[in-house]
């Protein structure tokens, strides 16, 4: 595929990408509802929109697979055939193929090798209704994810364009149509579909440009005749590919009705998640290039630093009443701004959440488990960054909830539980931020087991461990190679990711928990930021300079007296609600060769990240404001404990402070 217009191919990749979100889901719940036909009518038009699609593109090796796929789905809404767990396995498994292919496209590929021919005679065995011994489809399809890496490679023949045609520049409709006839010629086989002759409608120009309506038709006229070919010959004819070379007139996609992945596990009383709801609306969307976004962004975020500015400056002459006016609109124009354009970077949760009906069922099956998934809060919205940078985490942590906390279904039955196990994803928005959970109904934590653990891998004494109250101790499996699995898989057991886990969601300033039930089941819950261009902060001073606290790090501000403060293993502690609270004395770190004997008037800001809890103590708190978070650059990117700079209201420079980094400091 080496002549194509990259304008219309990025436009197929979008489609396709959209597409293949929408039939993820789709598959998935497929399972729990195998006789849905608007669910079926809607997994095969996807495929068909794929297909037809890379056809025109000449991909021929995506075509392959599709057409394959839909002819399994079409046999299937047409009751001809069972959608089962071992068809279900192995159109997954071309799915997993097609998705490898359209993001090799979308990787800058532009040759791509066929798809692995095991997934191919596995689909025209199920097809034609034979008999595939489970076992060796199952060997055969094990190897398909490793093949599907490798999809680079010369399938689709090379195109000869004549001697005096510039590749890379622009060329005729003649040309074109020379090219696409030369890529039929060399591309015949079994799998392509016919070339058949359309009829336009009487005053319709053929060489002239249709509208969606007149292409629609088209299409519709072109499956008609595929199914039962006329003998009578049209008026005016046009082929597929003639009526398609109209490069300003594009199909309009498919809409695929959403349908909300609930099961893993088919059960008899599941309903159809497509008859449950309505079809999805067309959406209005506008595409922007993310890099253009981002420059908006920062366009903005300077004008916030404007308005911090005009803020301070009435604040000192509060007698201008003009000024002052002024100020107050500047502030209203500024917000809605920022807000509009924080917009524009949202996203659903949903493509995160997406993935995970298919990594549930694939794992379930692997452990001979029974899991329902549910989704809640898909439609909330977070920042572009974070939707990609929560990705990796929460597919730990579920993964986490499928190994180790659904027990196995005879396990289940003897403790009185359902034999299936549930799992609940749920999102939501808080303020400005968004908390993300996952809950699941399994064996929960042992606190013993797990402060016992941590004394036999040495990361604490026992006394230190006895003294972890629940939420402290089921806390330690954020820690760097804690483990309680019996033996290592490759799933679990390692010891390794949940500290990664832990570590991304901090750097992402924000803060995650876990509560659990001995027997009855555990939930996570991860708290961010609705964005991590704008941070709300409370600023904070010493010896003149400011410094900038993430507010979700902030619990809560006392004044320092040194009454309260005691010494417990060498360390300054405050004694609040019958708990010792370690301190931080700023001045210790930011002037280590002042030594300070009296904190009298200074503050005590009590933060939090994970289960720990720490003083910091300041000369002076300032309030709180956002700030527009700017990076220290290359040479100060390691320094640990600041997070990276901002410009306050009044003009001058603060840091900002990641608290995790200071309390690593400090021990």
């Amino acid at each position: 595929m080496r002549i194509v217009d990259e304008e219309i191919l990025q436009d197929f990749l979008v489609e396709a990408d959209e597409l293949l979100v929408q039939l993820d889901e789709q598959l998935i719940s497929l399972e729990a509802a195998p006789d849905d036909g608007e669910l079926l009518n809607a997994i095969f038009r996807g495929f068909h929109t794929i297909k037809g699609g890379a056809g025109f593109l000449g991909v021929n090796s995506l075509v392959s697979v599709c057409h394959l796929a839909e002819n399994v789905f079409d046999r299937i809404r047409n009751q001809q055939l069972a959608y089962d767990a071992q068809v279900a396995d192995t159109i997954l498994k071309a799915f997993d193929v097609i998705r490898a292919m359209i993001s090799a496209l979308q990787q800058g590929e532009r040759e791509l090798q066929d798809a692995p021919s095991e997934v191919l005679k596995a689909l025209e065995s199920i097809y034609r209704g034979e008999l595939v011994a489970e076992s060796a489809t199952d060997e055969a399809l094990e190897d398909v994810e490793a093949e599907t890496d490798d999809l680079i490679a010369v399938a689709s023949p090379p195109l000869a364009l004549p001697d005096d045609v510039d590749p890379d520049g622009d060329m005729t409709d003649e040309e074109f149509e020379a090219l696409l006839a030369q890529r039929d010629a060399l591309t015949q086989s079994p799998l392509a579909e016919p070339v058949v002759e359309l009829e336009l409608p009487d005053g319709v120009d053929p060489d002239g440009e249709i509208t969606d309506e007149e292409f629609e038709a088209l299409l519709a006229q072109r499956d008609e005749k595929i199914a039962a070919p006329e003998p009578t010959k049209p008026k005016s004819a046009v082929s597929t590919a003639s009526a398609a070379k109209v490069t300003d007139v594009k199909p309009k996609p498919v809409e695929v009705p959403a349908a909300k992945p609930v099961a893993v596990k088919p059960t008899a009383t599941t309903t159809s998640p497509a008859a449950a709801q309505p079809a999805a609306a067309p959406e209005s969307t506008v595409r922007v290039d993310t890099k253009r976004l981002d420059e908006i962004m920062n366009l903005v975020g300077e004008l916030v630093l404007v308005r911090n500015r005009l803020l301070t400056i009435r604040s000192h002459d509060g007698g201008v009443e003009a000024l002052a006016n002024a100020v107050s609109n500047l502030d209203h124009v500024t917000t809605d701004l920022q807000n509009a354009v924080m917009k524009t970077r949202m996203q659903p949760v949903k493509k995160v959440f997406g993935r995970f009906p298919r990594v549930v069922r694939d794992l379930a099956r692997k452990l001979g488990k029974h899991i329902d998934l549910e989704l809640r809060g898909e439609e909330t919205d977070l920042d572009k960054n974070l939707v990609e940078a929560l990705s990796d985490p929460l597919v730990h942590l579920v993964r986490n909830s499928v190994d180790h906390g659904i027990e196995l279904p005879d396990e289940r039955i003897k403790n009185g539980k359902d034999k299936t196990g549930k799992i609940i994803l749920a999102a939501e928005q808080e303020g400005d931020h968004i908390l993300l959970s996952i809950l699941d109904d399994g064996k929960g934590m042992d606190p013993d087991l797990l402060r016992r653990k941590a004394v036999e891998k040495g990361l604490m004494d026992e006394l230190a461990a006895q003294q972890l109250d629940d939420r402290q101790a089921y806390m330690l499996i954020m820690a760097a190679g804690f483990s309680t699995a019996e033996k290592v898989s490759d799933i679990s057991g390692r010891g390794v990711g949940m500290d990664v886990v832990k570590n991304m969601i901090t750097k992402l300033n924000g803060s995650i928990e876990i509560d659990s039930k001995y027997g009855e089941g555990t939930r996570i819950l991860i708290r961010v930021p609705l964005t991590l261009a704008i941070l709300p902060t409370l600023m904070v001073s010493f010896d003149g300079d400011s410094y900038a606290v993430p507010l979700t790090s902030v619990q809560e501000i006392f004044d320092y007296n040194a009454d309260n403060v005691n010494f417990i293993d060498n360390r300054k502690m405050v004694r609040l609600r019958d708990k010792s609270v370690p301190l931080l004395f700023l001045s210790n770190w930011l002037k280590p060769d002042q030594a300070i004997s009296d904190f009298k008037g200074y503050k005590v800001v009590i933060v939090s990240f994970g289960s720990q809890r720490v003083g910091m103590v300041v000369e002076q708190v300032n309030g709180q404001e956002e700030v527009v978070i700017k990076p220290l650059g290359v040479k100060l990117s390691n320094l640990r404990g600041y997070a990276g700079a901002t410009i306050t209201g009044n003009g001058n420079i603060a840091l900002i402070l990641d608290v995790p980094g200071v309390v690593e400091r400090f021990q």
